[in-house]
């Protein structure tokens, strides 16, 4: 990840669960079974240039996975 996520992350949405979800075939691959969900998430993050944003952030998880490859949507928020 070229971020860290420095607050909790709010206003937490499913945007595609079970079969809505396009990379399942390979998540379960990589980390296992599990009902995998797309989400997304407004939280503050910390870039490689020590500049701390708000940022939309999208992430994969699943039940007894835990949440798993991060993303950052731009805009920025801020």
């Amino acid at each position: 990840m070229d971020f860290e996520i420095v607050s909790d992350i709010t206003d937490v949405e499913t945007i595609a669960a079970g079969t809505g979800v396009r990379d399942r075939a390979r998540l379960r691959k990589q980390y296992g079974r599990g009902r995998w969900r797309k989400m997304k998430g407004v939280a503050r993050v910390r870039l490689l240039s020590s500049r701390v944003r708000l940022a939309e952030v999208h992430w994969y998880e699943a039940h007894g996975v835990g949440k798993r490859e991060f993303k950052l949507k731009l805009p920025f928020l801020d």
